[in-house]
């Protein structure tokens, strides 16, 4: 199990008393590259860098065998509710890429390609929408207009099989989730290396206050959760407290951000991760960070690295930034 680790910025920030925040978008999880399980492929290294504005992935993969080996890799975009649902921050919501996804093989850039499929209650009606010239993303701009133009017998007929569904916004609206992946053919040569590497933006959710009380130390309950998930110790939590204390009852001076992101795939290939670094960039002097890691060092005013050896990843990624509002 990874190891607990905190940082908070080493300059105060003016902070209110922390409450839970109503007003809430959440962060998508994404992640590495999916491979069958192989029993000759090793991950040599993974270089990974996370930020706000982007998240970078090195890999450098090996061929163990004496013959050439070819599979799919694939890269799982996070599903996409229904735009009237949707409390999820996605930076490009109006693009087939909405994460701007891009793919280099040994520094030559390919283009992967990219299925997309919606569906109710687990049911596949990609070929329904398709046909009647629906947007397969229920975040497309277009798809409101695209639904209005219906035969109103087929739109009773959706309704009635939960293709849509009425709301408070819109008379009638998507009610499918859309799952994408991108996915290209690996080719792995005999003995050989293979870099492979993928930049993309995050989504980075988050709420306008704070989820959490830093002096509550109960070992149950929401509060506990959070500081689980995020690895919240004494310090930070300390930290946190002495600067609500400053600004007073009357000013919500911090506010939370999230990212989230899948590690554990990096467990699908032979053997463990030979070499793995970790880079998180908070972004801000001013802001304070805390996540789950082993070994971790801060290397410059707003990073940290974490690196290790034949290292297993057991546990997914879970980033808390929180931010200051900015007071006159």
């Amino acid at each position: 199990m990874l190891a607990r680790f905190c940082l908070a910025a080493l300059s105060a920030l003016l902070l209110s008393s922390p409450v839970l925040a109503n007003d809430t978008t959440a962060a998508v999880e994404t992640g590495g590259l999916v491979y069958t399980r192989n029993s000759v492929i090793s991950m040599e290294q993974e270089d990974l860098f996370i930020s706000e504005n982007e998240i970078r992935v090195d890999y450098v993969f090996r061929n163990t065998s004496n013959a050439d080996v070819e599979n799919i890799i694939a890269f799982p975009m996070p599903e996409l509710q229904p735009v009237y649902m949707s409390d999820i921050a996605i930076p490009d919501m109006g693009s087939d890429n909405f994460l701007d996804f891009t793919v280099t093989i040994d520094g030559k850039p390919i283009k992967p390609e990219l299925q997309q499929r919606g569906y109710v209650a687990g049911l596949d009606i990609t070929d329904v929408l398709v046909a009647n010239n629906i947007p397969i993303s229920p975040q497309n701009p277009s798809v409101r207009q695209a639904v209005e133009n219906l035969d109103s017998s087929l739109k009773q007929e959706w309704e009635n099989r939960g293709i849509l569904q009425d709301n408070d916004e819109y008379a009638l609206a998507p009610a499918w989730v859309l799952k994408s992946t991108y996915w290209w053919v690996g080719h792995f040569p005999a003995g050989k290396d293979v870099r492979v590497s993928h930049r993309y933006k995050p989504s980075v959710g988050g709420t306008v206050s704070l989820n959490f009380d830093p002096d509550d130390n109960r070992t149950h309950g929401p509060n506990f959760e959070h500081a689980q998930k995020y690895c919240r110790d004494k310090n930070f939590n300390q930290s946190v407290a002495k600067i609500a204390k400053k600004a007073g009852p009357e000013r919500t001076a911090l506010y939370e951000n999230w990212i989230s992101y899948i590690l554990t795939t990096g467990g699908n290939w032979a053997g463990p991760i030979k070499k793995f670094k970790l880079t998180i960039d908070k972004g801000d002097t001013d802001n304070l960070i805390s996540f789950c890691g082993d070994n971790v060092k801060k290397i410059g005013p707003t990073t940290f690295e974490m690196t290790a050896q034949d290292f297993w990843p057991e546990r997914d990624l879970e980033i808390l930034l929180l931010k200051r509002n900015k007071f006159e």
